[in-house]
């Protein structure tokens, strides 16, 4: 299996690497896993594609050491040094996003550009609290099947897809979760945004209305942002609206290739 162990942590950390040629990293939210990005394995027909489960996610392992958005970031910095990559175009999805951002900022050397699909940069308002206090209760009350099947659910696209979602979350250990949940709802880097300096692509769902303001903020503060809507999709693009998610960031990698070619 395609393992990474930590420098002189022995945290194994599990990713799966495909295709060729510039290379994306994927980063999922709280939970999911790499198999939040499955279809967007096409892209490897044009570019290296890198899925990582987070540290006590999926089948990567975990120790004592207290989860941080700084520490998740530093991991897929050791990832990226296995892989002998220098810099990647990083696209993280919803609370993955903020993994990403926190990873362009500490370690902007690693990054030649931002995908964000339902990111943003801090929980301010009352229905993403919400959401990340629900998550922090389920999983303290031992619900973690309840919310594999939840997260299988809204994501899947068919029976299939949805039950390997739910038995995906289920190798997630609870503690872990827990602590992602917790500083996902703390996490706040608007204050440091304006320091981003490579391309940044935005992709978000019409209906997704109650992260709308969190695309404005990142717009406002980051001086090269590109923004796209995808009709009439909610929060679940990767996995719902793939076909149209892998377009636009084939897009978005040729517009890069410009940028950098000017």
């Amino acid at each position: 299996m395609p393992i990474v162990e930590i420098k002189n942590k022995s945290v194994p950390i599990y990713y799966e690497s495909s295709g060729s040629g510039k290379p994306i990293v994927f980063i999922h939210p709280p939970g999911m896993g790499l198999i939040t990005f499955r279809k967007q394995l096409p892209l490897s027909k044009h570019y290296t594609t890198v899925c990582i489960d987070l540290r006590g996610n999926g089948k990567s392992g975990y120790d004592n050491e207290k989860i941080t958005l700084p520490l998740l970031a530093q991991d897929i910095c050791e990832v990226l040094e296995h892989l002998d990559i220098k810099q990647a175009v990083i696209c993280g999805y919803s609370n993955g996003g903020s993994i990403a951002l926190e990873l362009a900022l500490s370690h902007p050397n690693r990054v030649s550009g931002l995908i964000l699909m339902g990111g943003f940069p801090e929980v301010n308002t009352f229905l993403l609290r919400s959401e990340f206090k629900l998550g922090i209760v389920t999983v303290r009350m031992k619900g973690l099947p309840f919310l594999a099947k939840v997260l299988g659910q809204a994501h899947g696209t068919d029976k299939e897809y949805k039950k390997e979602i739910e038995n995906y979350v289920l190798k997630a250990n609870p503690e872990i979760l827990y602590q992602m949940y917790v500083e996902g709802l703390k996490y706040n880097c608007t204050n440091r945004l304006s320091d981003i300096r490579v391309p940044v692509l935005l992709i978000d769902g019409t209906r997704d209305f109650y992260l709308h303001s969190y695309q404005k903020m990142l717009e406002r503060e980051i001086e090269n942002t590109t923004k796209v809507f995808i009709s009439k999709a909610r929060h679940q693009i990767p996995t719902k609206h793939a076909d149209e998610v892998n377009r636009i960031i084939q897009e978005y990698m040729v517009k890069l290739d410009m940028h950098r070619n000017a």
